[in-house]
């Protein structure tokens, strides 16, 4: 079964310091606004109005509201813009001014007005798992995301600074490299979590009783 889904370019992006732009203030903005903010971005909402927890974080500062309809010169500056809005027109416009501007451009569910895609994400600290579906199937996407919700336990973020310390350790023992990755890769397997979580768990108990 021949397909036209595009080949996605998978990669995480720094959008520290950089403007990000959403157009709409509603339910489906929320969780957009949040991604953005929590990554860094200084964000910029175009809507009329806004959901009363979305209000909350403006009124705190947390990002620049725009109380009017999209105009083409909000996008001055940005990069890349959330179209996510109800309006079928005003998603359109959107897309075509940041495909004019080339600017990067996501309309919820809408792939066709998509440079790119929100992929359903576990995060474990440091750690981040992204799961994508090319816009086929979100729900596949969500049910995996809890899957490995499952199988990645929260303790990896700890884990994962417990690792990057051990790494900066045998990095400045002047180890070479193949004994270095040998030992590394061992650190990393499954096994290796297990008995760290359960030296922390000891710690813990002991901590408790003391």
């Amino acid at each position: 079964m021949s397909t036209s889904t595009p080949t996605l370019f998978p990669m995480f992006v720094k959008l520290g310091g950089r403007r990000c732009v959403v157009v709409g203030g509603g339910v489906v903005a929320e969780s957009k606004i949040d991604g953005l903010l929590t990554s860094g971005g200084i964000v910029t909402v175009i809507s009329p109005t806004l959901t009363s927890s979305l209000k909350r974080h403006e009124q705190q500062g947390s990002f620049i509201w725009i109380a009017r309809r999209f105009e083409s010169a909000d996008l001055d500056g940005a990069f890349l813009v959330i179209a996510a809005t109800s309006e079928d027109a005003t998603n359109e416009l959107v897309f075509r001014e940041a495909e004019r501007r080339g600017i990067l451009c996501n309309a919820v569910d809408q792939p066709p007005r998509c440079h790119f895609y929100f992929p359903a994400v576990v995060r474990r600290g440091a750690l981040q798992i992204a799961i994508s579906t090319a816009g086929l199937s979100p729900s596949l996407a969500q049910r995996l995301r809890k899957q490995f919700e499952v199988e990645f336990a929260p303790e990896y973020s700890e884990w994962l600074l417990w690792l990057g310390v051990v790494r900066d350790a045998l990095m400045q023992r002047g180890l070479d490299f193949g004994t270095r990755k040998r030992l590394l890769a061992y650190i990393t397997r499954p096994e290796s979590f297990e008995r760290w979580r359960a030296s922390k768990e000891h710690e813990r108990v002991l901590e408790e009783v003391a």
